[in-house]
């Protein structure tokens, strides 16, 4: 078995790159001479020539055009490659940019965060909170935390664990509007509504026996920020659903009751996402699976 030769292979996505033997050659820290062995050493391999050569032109035959694209797929392979053989061959460092929920950023990924670097001191990270659905790629990042029934998608997916929401209100608001039974009652209350959910505008429910009820919430307040929501639920003026995490302390100590029990909303889960392809940064790998094992640890499962 003979095996192929990479680096005529390598050389010869190079010029194609670069237009130019001569640009490639400079490129490459190699004589004009060695590269255009190099080609001429591809050529008789194939049985075919890649390259139209004139004195002014160097242009692409229909057989160079085709395997163009795989020859600078062997070399981004190889670059790739020896990237990740020196990653691990030295400390991790780096930037990785991060996105994240804002309220479970702010309480659970900011001290991750700062656990990570602490472990990993030439490492830093481009944290970014928002609940908005970014488009992960067309923004660069490597990395995001989304808490959401996920479509299918071109990303790389780990479901981390599910994440609870609560239909919540103050005593003070039951007291003056009185309990819904019923989520078809939550029309005629003060809601609140969360305006990055997945149907802002319609309300879903789950009960007993799989029933389900869709209820199209109004009320004086609607917010991107689920903590900016805190301060008027506690204050009586409506009834909110929001994720345990954001309200779970405000339950234990009183100021908020959770409602309907029996009642659930569609299934949500943390997820963490990458871009598709590899092989991916060492840098890139080690903040996922720290991320991935601490955020298990607290999701529903």
């Amino acid at each position: 078995m003979r095996l192929p030769d990479f680096e005529a292979w390598a050389i010869f996505a190079t010029v194609v790159e670069h237009r130019s033997f001569t640009a490639a050659a400079k490129a490459l820290g190699l004589s004009k001479a060695t590269v255009s062995k190099a080609v001429s050493r591809l050529e008789t391999s194939m049985g075919a020539t890649v390259f139209h050569r004139t004195s002014r032109r160097l242009s692409l035959t229909e057989t160079g055009r085709s395997l163009s694209v795989r020859a600078a797929r062997i070399l981004a392979e190889a670059v790739a490659a020896e990237e990740t053989a020196r990653d691990e061959a030295s400390a991790p460092k780096g930037t990785v940019r991060l996105a994240a929920p804002m309220s479970f950023g702010l309480l659970h990924v900011a001290p991750a965060v700062a656990d990570f670097l602490a472990l990993y001191p030439e490492m830093a990270i481009d944290l970014h909170f928002s609940d908005e659905k970014i488009d992960i790629i067309d923004m660069g990042f490597d990395i995001a935390l989304r808490i959401a029934s996920l479509p299918d998608s071109s990303l790389r997916v780990r479901r981390l664990g599910g994440v609870e929401a609560r239909i919540v209100a103050s005593p003070s608001y039951l007291e003056r509007y009185g309990r819904p039974s019923h989520p078809s009652e939550l029309s005629e209350h003060r809601c609140l509504g969360y305006a990055y959910i997945d149907t802002p505008d319609t309300w879903r429910f789950l009960g007993p026996g799989r029933e389900e009820v869709s209820v199209r919430p109004a009320g004086p307040l609607r917010s991107n920020s689920g903590d900016a929501m805190l301060p008027a639920l506690r204050a009586g003026l409506g009834i909110a659903i929001l994720p345990d995490f954001i309200v779970h302390q405000d339950i234990a100590e009183g100021r908020l009751e959770a409602l309907l029990p029996g009642w659930s909303r569609p299934p949500v889960a943390l997820h963490l996402l990458t871009p598709p392809g590899d092989p991916r940064p060492v840098r890139v790998t080690l903040l996922a699976d720290f991320l991935a094992t601490r955020f298990r640890a607290i999701c529903a499962g």
